[in-house]
């Protein structure tokens, strides 16, 4: 037989959040602009230069990350570059140099191998 479901009242309660402050974030986004512009630095030249691209393809072949990161710092951007490569590809994460270091991080992978 339908009829009328009992309703249970279960206190909620209302969560209390921090006032917003977007001090932190419009400076993080800021810098990651920076960050950005440095990237572009660096996927132009893996565009426009084979020769280029190929060294590092090879270097990192050979385990030498050190002579990648040189490469990578020689385009004359002023971020903080992280790399790891595998067979398949290569990932850049970019970090500020500065005492903004924690505030963003951007991350590029590329692929150079299918399979």
């Amino acid at each position: 037989m339908y009829g009328i479901l009992p309703v249970f009242h279960t206190p909620y309660y209302i969560r209390q959040y921090p006032p917003v402050d977007p001090a932190l974030f419009s400076q993080s986004a800021t810098t990651a602009q920076l960050l950005m512009k440095d990237a572009s630095i660096i996927l132009a030249k893996f565009a426009q230069s084979k020769s280029f691209s190929a060294n590092i393809m090879s270097l990192a072949q050979e385990g030498k990350t050190k002579q990648v990161q040189q490469m990578i710092q020689s385009l004359g951007i002023r971020s903080k570059v992280d790399i790891y490569f595998n067979p398949d590809g290569i990932r850049l994460t970019l970090s500020p140099s500065s005492a903004a270091a924690g505030c963003c991080q951007l991350v590029i992978g590329l692929r150079w191998n299918i399979f």
